[in-house]
């Protein structure tokens, strides 16, 4: 039995069944973990949802900001009519309610305690423990499997905070929570985030730093896997594991094995500018 993380897999159907044929991937033993985004880009999301909703319980996901868009477009177009071609085609899809429902309950944090590992999809800030982070991702998983949803959808990405404040409360702090989990790639010493920066580490305005770089991050002792970052590429050094390598970009789908951090590859599917 075996765990593999495979990074940001965005509706890369093809290059995702030639990593699990790589590693020999057993549904009946082995269980795959990915840090989100698994639609949008990639041409195929409709599939790569079906076969990840139908490994069930050998499936470990945590909500990226596209899937984050998958679930606002659902709310949206509820018998479909998306602009996103992609996405519409998920949303006029005969299973469309079963796979929305499903990706509506997965977290935006997972803690393994047999592994040691947190999973996120983008990262966190210098303040938040291990436990606070939990415990931030618990608040808008909340919302998203209650009746409120479509409320954090219908303000998600309109004039959001960018600082962190524990005493923060109502939908600034929720949505500030998912911007940080799910967009997050450099922020100051504060906590004050920069949600659409893009581009390799050193593009960034002083004072911010890639938000693993804080040497006062609270959670430095911890192991933390993530995606999100294609500029970054593939980055795994002792306790920090970014997976996204570009897939959707021309690059590589990377899949780590957690028990002994053997790395597995296969090429992506386009050839594109990584930053866009």
């Amino acid at each position: 039995m075996a765990t593999y993380v495979v990074g940001d897999i965005q509706g890369c159907y093809d290059p995702l069944q030639r990593l699990l044929e790589k590693v020999q991937f057993d549904p009946a033993a082995d269980h795959l973990w990915c840090p989100g985004d698994l639609v949008n880009r990639g041409g195929e999301s409709l599939e790569t949802l079906r076969l990840l909703e139908s490994l069930g319980d050998r499936f470990t996901m945590t909500l990226g900001n596209h899937d984050l868009y998958l679930l606002r477009e659902a709310w949206k177009f509820p018998e479909g009519g998306s602009a996103n071609r992609e996405m519409d085609m998920v949303l006029l899809a005969h299973d469309r309610e079963a796979l929305v429902s499903w990706l509506r309950r997965q977290p935006l944090a997972h803690w393994s305690s047999e592994h040691q590992v947190l999973m996120v999809h983008a990262g966190v800030i210098p303040q938040w423990t291990l436990e606070q982070t939990l415990a931030c991702a618990g608040e808008v998983e909340q919302v998203l499997r209650s009746e409120k949803f479509g409320k954090f959808f219908s303000k998600m990405n309109r004039n959001p905070v960018r600082l962190w404040r524990d005493e923060r409360t109502g939908w600034k702090r929720r949505l500030l929570i998912s911007n940080i989990l799910t967009r997050l790639r450099f922020c100051d010493i504060n906590g004050k985030i920069i949600p659409g920066a893009s581009g390799p580490p050193g593009s960034q305005p002083a004072p911010y730093k890639p938000w693993f770089k804080h040497k006062t991050r609270l959670t430095r002792s911890n192991t933390i896997v993530f995606g999100h970052w294609a500029a970054l590429g593939l980055y795994l050094k002792k306790r920090v594991l970014g997976l996204d390598s570009g897939c959707v970009w021309g690059g590589r789908l990377s899949a780590l094995r957690l028990e002994d951090r053997q790395l597995f590859q296969v090429p992506g599917k386009f050839n594109r500018h990584p930053f866009f």
